[in-house]
């Protein structure tokens, strides 16, 4: 009998370095925030002909997850330690794009299609994370605009130097440079 309770508790040590009851929240969660938001009190208005719809870009599987990736070659992907996105970078991404849009006036933007007409946004992410090869942040979006019968896609891109790929020096550098290509994207469906 005596054995077998030693077994036993030594059996339960064993697979309590097994067990997880959640995961470990990472020691920093990232997001995006415009440096380019409409003013309190803003309005807008329009039909659901004319309201332009921010649909979420679509990503490759290194991008549809919360980890941040971190390019080592043109094969390799890592992610950066103890760093996550707060939601997929795409969700982000068109937030990001849809309240940078807002901020130039004049148009009533939404965020999804649900009931629009009119004229839509979408496109797919690229890139989104650091890259080892150049020691910078890379934003890369092709956006396709559709509007009036009309399509037409463009790619942008932005690169941040980097110190470090440390989340400290790599989360405000995404933000500066997905904010610089939500600003350009602004520009060209005007």
């Amino acid at each position: 009998m005596y054995a077998k309770t030693l077994m036993m508790l030594g059996l339960s040590a064993a697979l309590a370095g097994c067990v997880s009851f959640g995961a470990k929240t990472p020691d920093t969660l990232l997001s995006l925030r415009t440096t380019n938001a409409p003013a309190a009190g803003a309005t807008a208005s329009g039909t659901a002909e004319t309201a332009l719809a921010v649909l979420e870009p679509t990503a490759d599987a290194r991008l549809a997850v919360t980890r941040v990736p971190v390019q080592i070659d043109d094969a390799n992907v890592a992610y950066l330690k103890k760093t996550m996105w707060v939601e997929r970078p795409s969700r982000l991404f068109q937030r990001l794009l849809a309240e940078t849009i807002r901020a130039k006036g004049g148009q009533l933007v939404i965020e999804n299609d649900a009931g629009a007409n009119g004229p839509k946004l979408s496109g797919r992410l690229l890139d989104m994370g650091y890259d080892v090869r150049t020691g910078s942040v890379v934003v890369r979006f092709d956006a396709v605009k559709q509007a009036g019968g009309k399509i037409e896609t463009r790619r942008f891109e932005s690169v941040v130097p980097v110190n470090e790929a440390e989340a400290e020096y790599v989360g405000p550098a995404l933000n500066e440079a997905a904010n610089t290509v939500a600003q350009a994207v602004a520009d060209w469906v005007g």
